[in-house]
């Protein structure tokens, strides 16, 4: 039952008690209890699609590679949403999906397979190419900072960090849950929310110091 995810307990309110305030959030769980995994599948591009491109563009630092990288998310987003849970955000959970995409793209090679499709699976991806053509036009165009050059210095890791909790303006909860390789109970969230917390100040502590170095105003805030 899909209720137990949500409940609160005398000790704690759990992880997925604090990722339903958002109307998208709210939106996705009714199309869930409804059983209807196209729209929640559709609703999930529609609303996170674009920003998720945007980390894959940079990530791969190369917006052909993360266009492929998107096709083989957007498989495995539709093939995972019957078995998600709800432990966390279905856009941290999304943002994992498509690191772990990524991984596999660049390493294996990746490329989305030949698919017979139904017709609810046709509809699905063709919302996200519909998603991934609008938005590499915009992310052809858009001119990079100096401070983001600056990023691309850094390892992937704090590079993911910096955009998930800066760019997406992302909750901690909703970054560890990005970020992690599984599940995490709700006492373990709050460990990796405070460990990302310290590493995120000396991530930004060390762009200020490449900032000054190269006489460039600081921006990292």
């Amino acid at each position: 039952m899909l209720w137990r995810y949500y409940a609160v307990t005398p000790a704690r309110v759990l992880c997925s008690d604090n990722i339903v305030a958002t109307d998208d959030e709210q939106l996705l769980r009714r199309a869930w209890e409804d059983g209807d995994l196209p729209a929640v599948a559709t609703l999930a591009l529609e609303r996170y699609g674009p920003e998720i491109l945007g980390v894959l563009a940079v990530q791969l630092r190369s917006t052909a590679d993360a266009a492929d990288a998107y096709s083989l998310f957007a498989e495995h987003l539709w093939r995972g949403l019957p078995g998600f849970q709800w432990r966390c955000s279905l856009r941290a959970w999304a943002h994992r999906v498509a690191r772990n995409a990524a991984v596999r793209w660049a390493t294996d090679g990746a490329r989305s397979p030949e698919r017979n499709l139904s017709m609810e699976q046709g509809g699905v991806f063709e919302v996200a190419e519909q998603v991934r053509s609008s938005t590499l036009v915009h992310l052809r165009t858009e001119v990079k900072s100096e401070v983001r050059r600056l990023r691309e210095a850094l390892p992937h890791a704090e590079q993911r960090l910096l955009i998930l909790r800066v760019d997406k303006a992302m909750e901690w909860h909703d970054v560890a849950a990005a970020l992690a390789d599984q599940d995490l109970d709700p006492d373990e969230l709050e460990r990796e929310s405070a460990r990302l917390r310290k590493r995120f100040q000396l991530v930004t502590k060390k762009l200020r110091k490449l900032a000054r170095e190269r006489g460039l105003p600081d921006r990292t805030k």
